[in-house]
């Protein structure tokens, strides 16, 4: 086989392992789906992931990233805009898009299940939330710099704050789609509430 071919094959192979999770879910994929929807044959999966496992793992974390990387990135377009507005920008464009990724929420539900039974998904898992991790911390630096305030703010902690708030934000919509804050009203929330802070901080 040539390296083209074999390139081609573990491309098209990752391709057809998120296909078959947004079509068959996490559990229920067997290694002949994804056979049939790549084109190519038992042997590549070994060859090219070591596992129909490892090939699932990888897949979980590409396709999440995939979906949700742009939208973070509306956090850093340019113009003029507070930090709280241009988090309002990403979490409007999850939760525009979310309908649309029933299939894929419910497949990283399914994997996040598994983390505390499989080494090799939680590997791939930290991986693609450290991968995230910097590029919301980088987005919040840049954000809270365009308005003059860069002392004390840890943005590692709110890069991962706002990973949780993302996650969190899909296991609610699993659980109740039709109970959704929109993105403004979270924003104004959270807006409101440091406000009131800073408020008892000077009464007391």
């Amino acid at each position: 086989m040539s390296a083209e071919d074999e390139g081609g094959h573990r491309e098209r192979l990752l391709e057809a392992a998120i296909v078959c999770l947004q079509e068959k879910g996490y559990a229920r994929t067997t290694a002949r789906d994804l056979v049939a929807v790549s084109g190519t044959n038992l042997a590549s999966i070994s060859y090219h992931f070591g596992s129909k496992e490892h090939l699932l793992n990888v897949a979980v974390g590409e396709a999440y990233q995939r979906w949700l990387k742009p939208l973070v990135a509306l956090a850093a377009e340019p113009g003029p805009a507070t930090p709280l507005e241009r988090l309002e920008r990403s979490l409007d464009g999850v939760m525009g898009t979310i309908d649309e990724n029933r299939p894929l929420v419910a497949a990283c539900l399914e994997a996040w299940a598994q983390l505390a039974r499989s080494e090799d998904l939680r590997a791939e898992m930290t991986a693609s939330y450290d991968d995230f991790r910097q590029v919301i911390a980088e987005a919040t630096r840049d954000a809270f710099a365009e308005v003059g305030a860069t002392e004390g703010i840890d943005v590692d902690a709110l890069a991962a704050l706002i990973i949780a708030l993302f996650d969190g934000l899909l296991v609610h919509w699993q659980l109740d789609p039709q109970w959704m804050p929109g993105a403004s009203r979270l924003t104004a929330a959270a807006q409101g509430a440091v406000v009131a802070l800073a408020v008892s901080a000077d009464a007391s």
